[in-house]
């Protein structure tokens, strides 16, 4: 986690602007005289408007944060006014897992709604609140959400002029085909089953089993990543309950160094989020365990229950993932490997126009581009690539996959840089080179758009070019050689090469 690279210091400041809005909310909470219970709910709401809002620009965050309290209140309320109601409640339960999901449909926003939505009826459930605790438990929501309001789009935001990078949809078909679709009916079928396994389990503390079966969906598209994230989810827990035994059991509840050891655990839960699922579980883990020791509830069974919870709800997840409208790891992957050729196309193309003495070309975007969606082909790709996978052959290629994208992206990097030289272009080879690029792409895909033939290589000048023109010619020629290469694993003759 701590060995993972981060440029521009992005996981530093996320994390650190989290702990300092979360702990500005308490501490606002706290003035306000609201009870211990409620703080918790306030906390955990302003944790998720700066987890969940993944908006691209400032603009979206700020609406998609106004509109979290119209998703997530009244669910509240709901959860609150069913808690004497157990099969009302149960049902209530499962249908929010099933909007929720479905709600990703609509990007980034519909994601951020579903999942606050989801997670103020797991907040009823984690404090026990009924009716009567609505009214503190609905102010605590409100001030959570403002102060990290205020934090976010007001004290610190180091979002305001970047350029965003968002990773482009893919083509969304109809009715059961379509993704969100599907992913909606299988959550709300591991979230009933997972409901009458953690039930059977503990009468009490049932909900983390759907909790469980609900985060194991969230940012995954295929079976193979559902597997795999299960699996994170499971490691995560159990290292974390280990931890809460030798940290949040000590401190008996104390205040100071519980609230000390729940910072930490925030600061870890965003520095990890986008680099180890595992991590930030057991962060999420020892954080649970440290708000139990606050609310006095805490002991050594409870721990243990939590573990036997997660491994239900996890187990009810990779049922409904194998048997209920299953999505293929190479369905998926596919789609995604595609998806960053097109892209890499794309640079090309920019990168010729750029030569050209284009300056309208924005070769930077496409980098930016280029580099979201290898995030998402590496998502996508994860359960081929995993140590426990027993598929060798599928695995080896799955790699040698991701090299050879990885080598793509390096090239189209350090010729995005090249060329932002004004010395770097007009020369004839530089053009030529972009279109063998080009057919190079379209050759791996398939004919999406007609291209132009590329021009024939003109002759060498008497002059020697300039530094930056090689420099760029051996980007594009190394570009050209990773392209080639990729020929081989994805050629269509071996259709399960990528399957699973």
């Amino acid at each position: 986690m701590f060995a993972a690279p981060d440029p521009g210091l992005v996981r530093l400041r996320f994390a650190a602007r989290a702990v300092l809005g979360i702990s500005a909310a308490v501490a606002v909470m706290i003035l306000a005289g609201l009870p211990l219970p409620a703080a918790c709910g306030g906390a955990l709401a302003a944790l998720l408007a700066f987890f969940t809002v993944a908006d691209p620009t400032v603009r979206e965050q700020a609406v998609t944060t106004a509109l979290l309290p119209v998703a997530g209140l009244p669910v509240l309320a709901a959860a609150a006014w069913l808690h004497p109601h157990p099969l009302a409640r149960d049902a209530a339960f499962v249908t929010v897992v099933l909007a929720g999901v479905y709600a990703r449909r609509w990007a980034a926003r519909g994601n951020a709604l579903g999942v606050f939505a989801f997670m103020m009826f797991f907040v009823a459930q984690f404090l026990h609140a009924g009716p009567a605790d609505l009214p503190r438990l609905l102010a605590a929501v409100a001030i959570g959400l403002g102060v990290a309001a205020a934090v976010r789009f007001g004290l610190w935001c180091y979002e305001r002029g970047a350029r965003p990078a968002a990773v482009p949809a893919l083509a969304q078909p109809r009715g059961l085909r379509r993704p969100t679709t599907r992913q909606a009916v299988q959550a709300a079928t591991a979230a009933a089953a997972a409901l009458a396994l953690g039930e059977a389990v503990s009468a009490d503390r049932w909900y983390w089993a759907v909790a469980t079966a609900w985060w194991i969906f969230v940012n995954t598209a295929s079976r193979g990543e559902t597997l795999v994230r299960g699996f994170r989810r499971v490691l995560g827990t159990a290292v974390g309950i280990a931890a809460g035994f030798a940290l949040a059991m000590p401190l008996h509840g104390a205040p100071g160094p519980s609230a000390v050891l729940v910072a930490a655990c925030v600061f870890g839960i965003f520095y990890s989020a986008s680099v180890s699922y595992s991590w930030m579980t057991f962060f999420v883990t020892v954080m649970a365990g440290t708000l139990y020791g606050l609310l006095g509830v805490l002991h050594p069974a409870l721990l243990v229950l939590r573990l036997e919870e997660t491994a239900a709800g996890a187990a009810a997840a990779a049922l409904a993932v194998l048997l209920v409208l299953p999505v293929t790891t190479h369905a998926a992957t596919d789609a995604w490997i595609h998806r960053a050729l097109h892209a890499v196309r794309e640079c090309a193309a920019h990168a010729g126009r750029r030569l050209g003495g284009d300056p309208d070309a924005d070769l930077a975007a496409r980098v930016a581009e280029l580099d979201a969606v290898l995030g998402r082909v590496r998502a996508s790709v994860a359960p081929l690539v995993h140590p426990l996978s027993p598929l060798r052959a599928r695995r080896a290629r799955a790699r040698q996959v991701l090299a050879l994208l990885d080598d793509c992206a390096r090239q189209v990097r350090g010729l995005a840089e090249t060329a932002a030289h004004p010395q770097a272009g007009h020369d004839a080879r530089l053009t030529a080179a972009c279109h063998r690029v080009e057919h190079a792409v379209q050759r791996l895909v398939g004919p999406a758009r007609p291209l132009p033939a590329p021009p024939a290589p003109a002759a060498a000048a008497a002059a020697p070019a300039h530094p930056h023109t090689e420099r760029a010619l051996a980007h594009l020629h190394g570009l050209e050689a990773a392209l080639t290469s990729l020929a081989d694993p994805l050629r269509p003759a071996a259709p399960t090469a990528l399957a699973a």
